[in-house]
């Protein structure tokens, strides 16, 4: 019997033939079919066209040609998927306007939309891990809730980043090398390569490295800065510096792929990566484009390592999956906090509160030294019954446990000692926490040829899930009323003096799932799905709260999947209505302090499309854009009753029925030409891509989006060009030709009323020029 990786191969392999066989057909009027697209976001290999679900595949060429190499560059072409985020390593990812437009701080509420690297799910509370995009096959965007394989943080939908394995097909190396320069910033380069060797017909390797550096181009420029209660003057002499937010990434991917006899495949993985970040993602706009005054060092160290192995075989007529992972990611992180100092001086007299042990006043001026520590296992077994079979199933069993421990250390420095955490010189806040999120589950999905054209599928996720947080947060015993003052017990968790939070909640439930499938022909499709998502409640930080209830994602879709003109012409889309009760929202409270607080319920409705179209050789059009209504369908009172259920009767809500959500555009939309030719012994392209959106708020409550700002729409114009021959290639691009200053995130240092002004933006990278070299052997 053949392996599910031979079986995978030969459905490629036949893909590819049936390519030929049309592109040859066409070759008399001129045009070329369509590649086909294999994608494996229903755990089975399948033509893209043949899947049933909202999905985009970006493939390695489609990466390469748009000049993808992080997060952020993908995304923008996904036209269903938003993202609010301070730099690198630290993006929240949204899907569908799934988005409350919460902060996104500590101990969170876990993610919306589930990241997965091959098979494994890489996203942490923090947000996902931020990988270098090289010597990838393909990412996979699943839009709307994959709760029924997916699980807990795939509420709204799924990206999959799928690197190229080993082959014992034979010797395969490149290596790309790239110099970039920012406008009115700094100078960036790339250094990139990999090797795929056979070792034997059963064994073979693929190494990948690569290289980053990111330039900078916001300025820290020299300011002062006088607090009104005590008098004291600072400066950032220190720490004032041009191109300021500049960004270093190195890492390594070692993968074997071994053949035990010809139904059994092995491949273990290790993967690593540091990103070392300086400085600060936003410019104030008070103190100038691109600018700002920041009083203290700024900086993220982001290093993650995952062990990873997938076990593909057989068992009589079922092929059989094993995927299993390890993740250890450790961020230690530095930041200014003089925001959040000033304006509690300036409004409440806060600096007269920290004295030395003399009694004499200290500048207050507190920054924040993070440690986050991660470690994540996750196991998941699963069988499958043959493709061609008329009743099909996939089911199997999974399970994770993600550990997070939490250091926050706010410190004053020369702050008196009865003011400070004890054990801790000069801290006057301290989050000393470990948090464990634990999830079980069994899944299944059957499929019914009911007719040669229609087909039923029915699936089902029953899941466990175990939320617990321990530790110490808050102040010295010589302030305030809680943290020290508010212990139970001596200490838990290591650093901290004593407990003052031990919480833990569990649940179970299920999410359903069904799709009705009609194929007109072999090259169109229709479908309707009943689906859900959901995310686990948890723990608050601030121990005095209530936990926070679980949230649903209730999906109805009608999709099609459409190709024309014998394949040069490709057409697919959905339009569907989703209902989602009781969000999760987390705001900034009292001692700027994460709050999570279940909202009402919103009703999403929107269509998305995407176009392919071959008009002729060597011309390649791709087009794709989504129109998202996102609305309350309850008032939002900003508070609960006293089982965690949301208010929504209220005199004045903070944000009425009808309020549109925030951080997702209305529109959003790409188109890219790709044109092809000769030029002499030469291949040459040419390119051009056009990427906007509409305008869209950063929070939900119509008080604080007001002093945050709108942020306006905005278009941005990519262009490329290159000649290769033989093995090498040169590439030249440049993106966001016009410079266009657009605003990804709004946000201020602490609660919205206290620092109203100092607004910080988030803008898109400025424009950039690129040089490329590369080759393959």
């Amino acid at each position: 019997m053949r392996s599910k990786t031979m079986r995978s191969g030969l459905l490629v392999t036949a893909l590819m033939s049936s390519s030929a066989l049309a592109s040859a057909a066409l070759a008399q009027d001129g045009g070329v079919a369509l590649e086909e697209v294999v994608v494996t976001a229903q755990k089975r290999s399948e033509n893209l066209q043949d899947v049933p679900i909202s999905i985009q595949a970006l493939g390695e060429a489609k990466l390469e040609q748009l000049q993808v190499s992080g997060f952020s560059d993908y995304v923008k072409f996904l036209p269903s998927v938003s993202f609010t985020g301070a730099g690198p390593g630290f993006n929240q990812v949204y899907m569908r306007g799934v988005a409350s437009g919460g902060d996104g701080n500590h101990s969170g509420s876990l993610p919306s939309v589930g990241i997965y690297l091959d098979e494994q799910p890489i996203t942490t509370i923090q947000g996902a891990l931020d990988i270098h995009v090289y010597d990838i096959e393909r990412v996979e965007s699943l839009i709307g809730p994959q709760g029924t394989l997916y699980g807990a943080s795939s509420q709204a939908g799924t990206i999959r980043i799928i690197t190229n394995k080993p082959s014992t097909a034979g010797f395969k190396a490149g290596y790309d090398l790239e110099v970039n320069k920012v406008d009115g910033g700094g100078t960036g380069y790339v250094a990139e390569g990999f090797i795929n060797q056979p070792l034997s017909d059963t064994v073979a390797v693929r190494l990948v490295g690569w290289k980053e550096r990111e330039a900078g181009y916001i300025d820290n420029v020299p300011a002062t800065r006088t607090y009104p209660t005590s008098g004291v003057t600072i400066n950032n002499a220190g720490v004032a510096k041009k191109n300021y937010n500049e960004v270093e990434t190195y890492g390594v991917r070692a993968a074997m792929k071994v053949d035990l006899g010809e139904n059994w495949t092995v491949t273990p993985q290790l993967m690593g990566q540091v990103q070392k970040s300086g400085g600060f993602f936003g410019y104030d706009p008070d103190i100038g484009d691109l600018k700002i005054s920041h009083y203290y060092p700024e900086s993220s160290d982001d290093r993650w390592v995952q062990a990873s192995m997938s076990v593909e075989g057989k068992i009589s007529n079922l092929d059989v999956v094993y995927a299993g992972s390890y993740l250890e990611r450790t961020v230690d992180t530095e930041q200014d906090y003089t925001d959040y100092s000033y304006f509690y001086d300036t409004l409440y007299g806060y600096g007269a509160y920290w004295t030395d042990d003399a009694g004499n006043p200290v500048d207050p001026s507190q920054y924040i030294q993070g440690k986050d520590r991660y470690a994540r296992v996750s196991h998941e077994l699963r069988f499958s019954s043959p493709q061609e079979n008329r009743f099909r199933f996939v089911g199997g069993l999974f399970y994770q446990r993600q550990e997070h421990r939490i250091h926050q250390d706010y410190r004053i420095d020369a702050l008196g000692e009865s003011l400070t955490v004890p054990g801790h010189p000069d801290t006057v806040w301290l989050t000393e926490q470990k948090r464990v999120d634990r999830d079980s589950a069994a899944f299944g999905e059957v499929s019914y040829d009911i007719t040669e054209k229609l087909t039923a599928t029915a699936g089902v996720r029953f899941f466990k899930a175990d939320n617990s947080l321990v530790g110490f947060y808050g102040y010295g015993a010589g302030y305030g009323s809680t943290g020290e003052r508010a212990c139970f017990k001596g200490a838990v968790i290591a650093g901290s003096p004593c407990t003052n939070l031990d919480k833990r909640v569990k649940e179970t439930g299920n999410t359903p799932k069904f799709n009705l499938t009609y194929k007109i022909d072999s090259d169109k499709l229709v479908y309707a799905t009943y689906s859900e998502g959901y995310r686990p409640g948890g723990i608050n930080r601030r121990g005095t709260l209530p936990p926070y209830l679980s949230d649903y994602l209730k999906n109805y879709e009608l999709g099609w999947k459409t190709s024309w003109a014998q394949n040069r012409f490709r057409w697919n889309g959905s339009v569907y209505f989703e209902k989602w009760d009781k969000f999760q929202f987390s705001i900034l409270g009292a001692n700027g302090l994460t709050e999570i607080k279940n909202a009402g319920a919103a009703d999403i409705k929107g269509i998305e499309s995407d176009v392919t179209w071959r008009p002729t050789r060597g011309l390649t059009i791709n087009a794709s854009a989504a129109y998202t209504d996102a609305k309350l369908s309850k008032n939002y009172c900003g508070y609960t009753d006293s089982a965690g259920n949301p208010v929504t009767d209220c005199a004045s809500p903070e944000a009425p029925d009808g309020t549109r959500l925030p951080v997702t555009p209305k529109v959003k939309a790409n188109v890219t030409a790709r044109y092809e030719f000769d030029f002499g012994d030469f291949d040459a392209f040419v390119q051009g891509s056009l990427v906007g959106q509409s305008g869209n708020w950063s929070d939900l409550r119509l008080h604080e989006r007001e002093i945050l700002g709108y942020q306006g729409g905005y278009s941005t114009i990519d262009l490329s060009g290159g000649v290769s021959r033989d093995s090498w290639s040169i590439t030249a691009y440049m993106t966001n030709v016009a410079d266009e200053r657009a605003s990804q995130t709004r946000f201020v240092q602490c609660d919205e009323d206290t620092c109203a002004d100092k607004v910080y933006i988030i803008p898109i990278q400025p424009r950039t020029f690129g040089l490329k070299f590369g080759q393959k052997f």
